[in-house]
């Protein structure tokens, strides 16, 4: 009889974790689940009192009008945003793959101090950045080019770049790098042959991480940027807001399309983290 009772809680402790579990993704997916029917209801329907969970009459309007340039140019802010972001991301991965080994592998003076520099990053609210961020670009004559943005980017990313795959690189086990300098490899070739390869999953879940940060980014967007050219996705949609063209069938469908590469790239990058190359690397 204990056995029994002791069953039938657990059965119920987990019913009670799933649940609950259900409850949340409920309530977390419902602000998608109404965005994505607005998406495909009529302008009408769309801001009638009368609202419904799913549409009366289907459309596909919306998504079409998005890409009407005389409506909104949203391919060409599509644009603006994948050179931003995926260049942004590259230089900031690839500059936090040596700062992280240095950190992870290097003894110099100073290490403890500047590693822990990195955590005071998280103490500031990126608003804090804006004005010293603007007098250094407005200096370099940057100012409402892409490349303010990218530089922008980097210094926002690099440092939890750093500190991800620092806790990566220390994962490693030491004895690989060992046997691979006995063969006659310098550390900078252990970085490209052994470092690198090992930590592949890891360096793509920061990139990820560097793409989504620039992919989402409109404050900084917003003050280093004064004309539509070179607007990204996310201050473009704002300024959907002040045309005559704005409806919210639109706005929804636009946020969407805009969503889906990161849902892609995290979806990818998921896979790929639950592989776990080092197994199996060192016999002891």
């Amino acid at each position: 009889m204990p056995a029994v009772k002791t069953r039938s809680s657990k059965m119920a402790r987990r019913a009670s974790f799933y649940i609950g579990v259900i409850v949340l993704l409920c309530i977390c997916l419902f602000p998608f689940f109404i965005m994505l029917m607005t998406a495909f209801k009529g302008s009408e329907e769309a801001i009638s009192r009368n609202q419904t969970f799913f549409p009366k009459d289907w459309t596909l309007q919306h998504f079409i009008d998005i890409f009407n340039p005389a409506i909104f140019p949203y391919l060409h802010y599509l644009q603006n945003s994948f050179i931003v972001s995926v260049t942004a991301s590259v230089i900031s991965v690839g500059i936090a793959i040596f700062g992280a080994y240095a950190l992870s592998r290097l003894n110099f003076r100073g290490r403890l101090a500047i590693n822990a520099s990195f955590y005071t990053v998280y103490m500031f609210s990126g608003i804090l950045l804006v004005v010293p961020l603007f007098k250094v670009i407005a200096g370099l004559g940057l100012y409402d080019t892409k490349t303010s943005l990218i530089i922008v980017m980097i210094v926002q990313t690099l440092p939890t770049a750093i500190l991800m795959l620092n806790s990566y690189f220390e994962t490693i086990p030491k004895d690989l790098e060992e046997a691979a300098k006995i063969d006659g490899l310098n550390r900078v070739k252990v970085i490209f042959y052994i470092i690198i390869p090992l930590s592949f999953t890891g360096i793509v879940s920061v990139f990820v991480y560097c793409f989504m940060v620039a992919w989402n980014d409109f404050l900084f967007a917003s003050i280093f940027f004064s004309g539509a050219e070179n607007f990204t996705l996310p201050v473009g949609l704002y300024a959907l807001f002040s045309t005559p063209d704005y409806v919210w069938g639109r706005m929804m469908a636009a946020s969407i399309i805009t969503a889906l590469p990161v849902v892609i790239m995290y979806a990818i990058s998921e896979n790929l983290i639950k592989g776990n190359v080092t197994d199996g690397g060192v016999k002891g």
